[in-house]
């Protein structure tokens, strides 16, 4: 029952875990303590599955006292009913504890392995979504951090999602997170159906959970977990606190990669959240409906200075009664920049329509609203179009050109571009021109509205002839430039990068943790070097171990620790490679099939407890082609993705270089005719 579970005691405290981020040149290795994945009745193959995502073999064991130092890199698997005999004894600073729970066994899943577990994963048999598993598990030891890219991003933006059941959601989440750099739960407007046809006055710990489960099966973006108390125009009583730090501490526990903190509660509770936080953020939330809050007022800086105590981020919002109060707070806002220029982050809006100008002015974490939500979460908000046309009238987003250069005419990539800035109500102009003669590139550049282009073939890093351009570590390394940003108004200055190397990556670590990479060898075929090189850099941000080559020879700062394929005879005598890439073009991309073949997991059916044999296969290949090498390599055993999955993370990529703006790779599939669902 509901009200059993909120009587418990709280989650206890445990280790916090070491922040590894994936960032733009290395993965983390995040936290190195011995997972041990605790599982249902029946359910021990899920404990293969975290072992195969992490890379690591894994082994059975009867209890926590059976864990020791030598299980380091092994993943463990206890049942529950043994789990529960020694789970409080653990040592808790050589292990993590994960309470895995297949909600198709009942909820709420055993109370007492939830309390006393570091992390809880709830999800589904069928259908089984091993992404999610993958995101929870990288998210949760440090080994990926949405935090450390988006607050380096001009503008970020979060969707409210105000339904009182997900599900009815989850249909058109992939057009209403369009612009959305995350996704926020509001658990106070869940509405937990009872069995004599009401609802339940709060949802429950076991609602929830499955309602968290349900919506990070399906979106990518991180989540905000909040529960708006009544005072501030939400439904979650405020009678007792200790209630919310049982679903905060939970929503942690459940890998909510961002925690909604309201300021007024206990310092106690909120100082508890912040220390056993993980890699969670804290949002610490105030908001004030009374309509006399002021700006310039010592009461102010006095919330912010207690905010930042316990936050990641610090959210201001309240009511004005005039549009100057708009202006007050944009003091307000650069007084805190001025003197806090480590942080954290202010979010401060003023709500209605008087302050709808605040809103569109905000660069931290901008609630928006979208016309298919049922309500609007506060008073005033809008949606990303809007946000942008607002900016757009006062001369804050001026209309620009953006051009995709070179060969795209005949592809659906820039069609889809323009859907983009039609749905995020940008004002710019989007072109497709070929590349012509050279120094045309130039050109385009050096006119007055030239707001940023992509580029197909890539210019050549080391011959740009482009003034006042400056490179991008990744493109610098890669030799080439597949995109061009405009920094600055006035005096352009123009920043050459590379956005392929990190739609490589993203499909890479779709179903695997970065750890799964590390010190693992893998085979790149080419026809050449410059095709090769972002897939090496790509593997090289993941820490891989050796990489072999087929049909070329690295060459510069990528050639470290690249070994070419001679003969028959050295491919025989290298270990199973973890991943096998193909950069080969559409009518020599058979050639990869041998290889496949021969590395097949097949003949390791003997060794089922070790890691990752042979994994992952990624074919490059765009247009027609003889055979079929993704065919071959699922059945084969490989885990296969081709051009039309690294195309998309691109496409992500690149909208985010060009106007900064996020559109989820789950938009740009479904935009494409692909559905993932």
């Amino acid at each position: 029952m509901a009200t059993k579970q909120l009587q418990d005691a709280p989650t206890p405290a445990r280790p916090k875990s070491t922040n590894g981020v994936i960032n733009g040149t290395k993965a983390g290795t995040g936290d190195t303590r011995i997972v041990v994945i605790i599982y249902g009745p029946g359910q021990e193959k899920i404990v293969s599955v975290f072992a195969d995502v992490l890379g690591k073999p894994y082994r059975l064991a009867p209890s926590f006292q059976a864990v020791g130092g030598g299980d380091h890199g092994t993943v463990i698997g206890i049942g529950a009913s043994d789990a529960k005999a020694d789970i409080g004894a653990r040592n808790k600073m050589l292990m993590v504890a994960i309470n895995a729970h297949c909600v198709n066994l009942g909820m709420p899943p055993d109370l007492d392995l939830s309390v006393a577990s570091d992390y809880e994963f709830l999800y589904t048999e069928q259908p089984f979504f091993r992404r999610d598993l993958s995101r929870f598990i990288a998210f949760t030891l440090g080994q990926i951090s949405h935090h450390e890219a988006l607050i380096t991003k001009p503008r970020t933006y979060f969707i409210s999602t105000t339904f009182p059941d997900v599900r009815t959601a989850l249909s058109n989440l992939d057009i209403l997170s369009v612009g959305s750099d995350a996704v926020e739960i509001r658990v106070d407007l869940l509405k937990e159906p009872l069995p004599d046809g009401t609802f339940s006055s709060v949802p429950s710990m076991s609602y929830v959970g499955e309602q968290v489960m349900l919506l990070r099966q399906r979106t990518e973006l991180p989540i905000i977990f909040t529960t708006r108390c009544t005072r501030e125009n939400g439904r979650f009583p405020m009678d007792n606190p200790e209630l919310y730090y049982q679903y905060l501490y939970r929503a942690i526990q459940w890998g909510c990669e961002y925690v909604d903190v309201e300021i007024w509660l206990p310092e106690d509770i909120r100082r508890r959240l912040y220390e056993q936080r993980g890699n969670s953020r804290i949002i610490s939330a105030f908001h004030d409906f009374s309509g006399t809050f002021k700006w310039p007022s010592p009461e102010a800086q006095s919330i912010f200075q207690e905010s930042r105590k316990y936050g990641d981020i610090v959210k201001m919002i309240t009511i004005i009664n005039s549009m100057s109060e708009n202006y007050e707070l944009e003091y307000f806002r650069s007084q805190i920049k001025a003197n806090n220029p480590d942080g954290p982050p202010l979010s401060a809006v003023n709500m209605g329509q008087l302050g709808q100008f605040s809103r569109a002015v905000n660069t931290v974490f901008s609630p928006i609203t979208h016309p298919l939500l049922p309500i609007v979460a506060a008073p005033g908000q809008m949606s990303a179009a809007e946000i942008n046309g607002a900016l757009s009238t006062m001369g804050q987003l001026p209309k620009k050109n953006i051009y995709a250069i070179g060969s795209f005419r005949s592809t659906p990539q820039a069609t889809f571009f323009e859907k983009c800035f039609n749905e995020l109500g940008l004002p710019h102009n989007f072109a497709t021109v070929d590349r012509g003669v050279k120094g045309s590139v130039e050109a385009f550049c050096l006119q007055p509205n030239f707001g940023g282009a992509y580029i197909n073939p890539p210019l050549p890093a080391s011959q740009p002839n482009i003034p006042q351009l400056s490179l991008s570590d990744a493109a610098r390394t890669i030799g080439a430039i597949d995109t061009i940003v405009v920094r600055g108004e006035g005096a352009f200055s123009f920043i050459g990068d590379n956005a392929t190397w990190k739609g490589i990556r993203a499909t890479l670590t779709r179903d695997f943790a970065p750890s799964a990479y590390k010190d693992r060898a893998a085979i790149i075929l080419s026809s050449n070097g410059e095709d090769a090189a972002s897939v090496i850099f790509a593997l090289r941000s993941l820490n891989i171990g050796k990489i072999y080559t087929v049909g070329f020879k690295a060459q510069g700062p990528l050639a470290s620790g690249v070994e070419p394929f001679t003969s028959i005879e050295s491919v025989q005598r290298v270990d199973q490679p973890f991943a096998i890439i193909s950069a080969l073009p559409p009518d020599k991309s058979h050639l990869v099939q041998p290889l496949l073949r021969h590395f097949s997991n097949g003949k390791h059916t003997s060794s089922s407890h070790l890691p990752g044999l042979g994994k992952v296969f990624l074919d490059l290949a765009n247009g027609p082609r003889k055979g079929d090498p993704l065919a071959v390599a699922e059945q084969s055993g490989w885990t296969a993705y081709g051009v039309a999955d690294t195309s998309a993370f691109t496409t992500v990529e690149t909208l985010r270089l060009l106007v900064g703006q996020n559109v989820p790779y789950s938009f740009v599939r479904l935009a494409s005719g692909r559905g993932l669902y």
